[in-house]
C-alpha cells in the first residue's frame, strides 16, 4: 500500500496536509484513497525507524508484527492530531508511537517495580518524597506544576537563542504530557527532544544543565515553604 516516496524525506509538509485531509473527509472511499496513496508510506516508514532507534527488548512478537501493531495504533489515533495547536504532524506522530511502545515494552517486562517513581525531564533528579509531606504523590504533582509554571515564565529570560528557548520549551512541554508517558529514561527522553527540536544532544545537554540549576532551586524552595511564589518573582543569573 502506498507508493515508496523517491525524496529522502519520508514525513514531509505533503504528509502532513494528507493527514488534515483524511480527517476532514467524511467519505470512507476516498479516505482510504488518501491513506494508501499519500499516508500509509510515511507511517510505516516512521514505525520503522523508532524501533529501530529505540531497540525495544521486551517483545514477544516479530520485527514486522511489532510495527504492524504500532502502525494500527497511529492510525486508530490519527483523528487526534490538530494542527491548529502548532505541533507537526511528523513530531507529533513520533511521540505516539514512541510513547506506545514504551508503554507495551514496559509492560512486557513484568513490572519490575510496583511503583513508579515521577522523575523530571532532561533535569535528570527523581523528585524524591520530603518528610514534611504525608502524601508524596500529591506533592509531586503540585511540585512538578510549580516548576512547569516557573519555566513558562522564566525560560525567555533565560535563554537567547531560538533554538535553546525550543529545546526548553519542548522539555516543559514533556513535563506536562508526564501522564501520557510511560518511561522517564533519559535516552528515551532526549530522543523525544531531538524529534521534537531537531536539534543535536549537546545542545539539548547544555540547556538541560542550566534548568537543572533552576531547578535545584525550585526543589529546595518548594519543600521549605510549599510553593515558590518568591522565586518566581525574582530574576536569577547563574
Amino acid at each position: 500500500m502506498g507508493r515508496p516516496r523517491k525524496n529522502k524525506v519520508y514525513f514531509d509538509q505533503a504528509v502532513q496536509e494528507a493527514i488534515v485531509e483524511y480527517n476532514n473527509e467524511e467519505n470512507d472511499v476516498i479516505r482510504n484513497q488518501i491513506y494508501n496513496e499519500r499516508i500509509h508510506y510515511a507511517l510505516d516508514k516512521l514505525c520503522e525507524n523508532i524501533i529501530n532507534t529505540f531497540k525495544f527488548s521486551y517483545f514477544d512478537a516479530g520485527f514486522n508484527d511489532v510495527k504492524q501493531e504500532v502502525l494500527s495504533f497511529l492510525i486508530m489515533s490519527m483523528h487526534k492530531y490538530d494542527e491548529t495547536k502548532g505541533y507537526k504532524a511528523f513530531s507529533y506522530f513520533s511521540v505516539v508511537a514512541k510513547n506506545y511502545l514504551i508503554a507495551v515494552n514496559n509492560s512486557n517486562y513484568k513490572k519490575l517495580t510496583t511503583h513508579s517513581e515521577i522523575t523530571s525531564p532532561g533535569i535528570g533528579k527523581n523528585l524524591v518524597d520530603h518528610p514534611r509531606h504525608d502524601k508524596p504523590d500529591r506533592y509531586n504533582k503540585q511540585l512538578l506544576t510549580e516548576i512547569v509554571q516557573y519555566f513558562e515564565s522564566k525560560i525567555p529570560n533565560m535563554f537567547r537563542k531560538k533554538r535553546d528557548i525550543d529545546i526548553a520549551y519542548s522539555i516543559v512541554e514533556l513535563l506536562k504530557r508526564r501522564d501520557e508517558i510511560d518511561n522517564y529514561n533519559k535516552k528515551s527522553l532526549y530522543i523525544l527532544i531531538r524529534e521534537m527540536t531537531g536539534v543535536n544532544t549537546v545542545y539539548i545537554t547544555k540547556v538541560v544543565n542550566e534548568m537543572k540549576k533552576h531547578y535545584k532551586l525550585i526543589a529546595k524552595e518548594f519543600n521549605q515553604t510549599g510553593d515558590i511564589s518568591q522565586l518566581t518573582k525574582t530574576k536569577f543569573f547563574f
